[in-house]
């Protein structure tokens, strides 16, 4: 028992001590805290997605506590924010494209066929962008019981308020098959990120 105290107790300063500071990747900066729906998160963990050699994005998770798993992510009773800062220039559709196939990769069949709707929406939304550009930023904050906020380039697009969109959504990155294992790890603090 006190051995398990110790290490709940060792995690807990570990995530105050990594999310204490703003953590630069690849040039984007991720904030120590943010705030969605009026609850305050922590820094998570922060990562970088790559494709081969080259950097696509950068990205952290806030969560209101330490999280390590991906059912604690997934849980629909826990604030979360995902943001995602481009570290190469890429079409909205293609944005999109990745996004939607993504998804489908991740959910069952039922919550894809329950979601075609939000998942078409996004791929609007990301279309009518038209181009990402290096350093701009997209949101993906949850609050239970309101839905997912998407902000892109620092304007709210859509509010999804279907909860099963809601997972599938984190489920591209915490689901059976994310687009990058060392990402999610990152994300989920399971290796120290560092300033580079």
């Amino acid at each position: 028992m006190k051995y398990t105290r110790a290490l709940a107790a060792a995690a807990a300063l570990a995530f105050a001590t990594a999310a204490s500071a703003q953590v630069t990747l690849a040039g984007a900066k991720f904030d120590p805290e943010a705030t969605v729906a009026g609850q305050k998160l922590l820094l998570n963990g922060a990562g970088i997605r790559y494709k081969a050699i080259f950097k696509v994005y950068a990205m952290a998770l806030y969560t209101p506590k330490a999280v390590r798993s991906n059912q604690q992510v997934l849980d629909p009773k826990l604030a979360k924010r995902l943001q995602l800062v481009a570290l190469r220039d890429v079409g909205g559709d293609e944005f999109g494209r990745l996004f939607a196939r993504a998804i489908e990769e991740n959910a069952t069949r039922d919550e894809f066929a329950k979601s075609i709707g939000a998942v078409v929406r996004m791929g609007e939304i990301f279309s009518q962008q038209r181009q990402f550009t290096k350093g701009d930023v997209v949101y993906l904050d949850y609050a239970p019981g309101t839905g997912l906020s998407l902000i892109v380039k620092g304007k709210q697009q859509e509010l999804f308020t279907h909860p099963q969109f809601s997972s599938i959504m984190y489920k591209i990155w915490f689901g059976a098959h994310p687009p990058d294992t060392a990402l999610q790890k990152a994300l989920l603090g399971e290796h120290n990120y560092t300033n580079q």
